[in-house]
């Protein structure tokens, strides 16, 4: 009897890696259970729950974007009664590990519900699925209400809280300064200091990050790094950073910018093959990483995984991997390897610059946005704590003072990392042998 699959999140980084390690999506005891995050949802399943479901394979309006990360773009699945009123959704995007390094759509239809491991959850549970390919087929509802069964959000509740009310008030006491002939001292006061929440809360997230990340107990059944071939562009962070861990249940995949994917090894959907790719002399070009119906999820480029004197070594304990059969195939012809997008072809980027905005700490949605109206808050406290010095010198002071430190709690951090990556973490480790 096949194992009932249990879903693992999309990728993350970060705080998001606490979605990798405890968001889940199984079915239990006549149910759909989510975990994420602390908490537990149960969708019932039959008389009173989930009697159908539909999966709406359809792009959204703006799918014209090739931009990975984007849920939406690769389609749900709807959960209906038997009155066709929507009990919950599964955003698929969300569930599929992958995702973040693909290009949107990359995968679709039936391959993408063998990937994420819906095609056999939903068997496991007991409910019909039914496939719409128009968002305006009638099957697929309205797509209103319902639970959304996602692995919640990369960012912890109190971070959003945080900044949400410390915006809200920075906004309101922004709007009376900006068109007020006078301001009073204390009103300053309170811009400066909610200014200062957003570079403060930053800090705190990356301290709570770390803490959080070493107090994880995960036991490690192997490790394989990459011993690239000499010249293969090898860099300092990638070869400190980037890894393949073998678990209890899952096989995961680190990139440099600190992205775990993580990869069933039991179930419906889990990865089962390791196959060696040699080109049409019997050299070896890569290794694919298969999954249900042999669809590849990963590939490993031979000369920066395994080129180098321990190379050997490496493959060696990878193919001893349980639960993974392997074997060999020979490229044809003038066939380029790999075909397609694919997780593990963009793992060393091609400039210094491109690594470091990789591994940099992950942002909002916002993204440089966020960073740019933060300075502008610190920069505006500066400016008003100078502005009122004759009338509130004390306040005045406090937030000239916010808004200094607010200025170097950014500037400082980002410096630091600049200079590490350039000196060291990005620059060849051949480079950096000889030096």
């Amino acid at each position: 009897m096949t194992e009932a699959p249990v879903l693992r999140p999309a990728a993350g980084r970060g705080p998001g890696l606490e979605r990798c390690h405890g968001s889940r999506l199984s079915v239990e005891d006549g149910a759909l259970v989510l975990r994420a995050r602390g908490r537990t949802r149960r969708v019932p399943v039959g008389d009173g729950g989930v009697a159908r479901a539909v999966f709406v394979d359809a792009a959204p309006a703006d799918a014209g974007r090739d931009e990975p990360g984007r849920p939406d773009a690769w389609g749900e699945v709807r959960l209906q009664d038997r009155d066709g009123t929507q009990v919950a959704r599964i955003p698929l995007g969300d569930w599929l590990p992958e995702a973040p390094a693909l290009p949107e759509r990359a995968v679709q239809g039936e391959q993408l519900l063998e990937r994420t491991g819906v095609a056999g959850l939903l068997k496991a549970a007991g409910v019909p699925l039914h496939v719409a390919r128009d968002r305006n087929d009638p099957r697929a509802g309205s797509g209103k209400g319902g639970v959304s069964l996602g692995p919640g959000p990369a960012f912890p509740l109190w971070y959003w809280c945080v900044r949400g009310v410390a915006g809200t008030l920075w906004f309101s006491a922004f709007t009376v300064v900006v068109f007020s002939d006078t301001v009073p001292g204390r009103l300053v006061l309170l811009l400066a200091l909610t200014a200062l929440c957003g570079p403060v809360a930053r800090l705190v997230l990356r301290a709570w990050t770390r803490l959080r990340a070493g107090r994880r107990r995960v036991t490690v059944l192997e490790r394989v790094t990459p011993d690239p071939a000499p010249g293969s562009g090898a860099t300092v962070r990638f070869l400190r950073d980037t890894e393949v861990r073998v678990q209890n249940r899952d096989l995961v995949l680190r990139d440099l910018g600190g992205q775990e994917y993580w990869f069933p090894r039991t179930g419906a959907h889990a990865v089962t093959r390791l196959v060696k790719v040699l080109d049409g002399t019997g050299r070896p070009v890569g290794a694919e990483l298969r999954g249900p119906g042999e669809q590849v999820r990963a590939v490993f480029p031979w000369d920066l995984w395994f080129g180098g004197a321990d190379g050997a070594d490496g493959w060696s304990r990878l193919c001893g991997v349980p639960g993974l059969a392997v074997s060999e195939r020979r490229l044809g012809g003038k066939r380029t390897w790999p075909k397609g997008p694919v997780l593990g072809t963009g793992l060393l980027p091609r400039t210094g610059r491109e690594a470091r905005r990789m591994a940099r700490f992950p942002g909002t949605a916002a993204g440089v946005s966020s960073t740019a109206v933060m300075a502008f808050g610190n920069l505006f406290s500066v400016i008003q704590g100078v502005r009122v010095a004759d009338t509130a010198p004390g306040p005045a002071a406090v937030a000239v003072a916010a808004g200094a430190l607010g200025l170097v709690l950014q500037a400082v951090p980002y410096a630091v990392y600049e200079l590490r990556g350039r000196l060291v973490l990005d620059r060849t480790a051949a480079e950096r042998t000889t030096n």
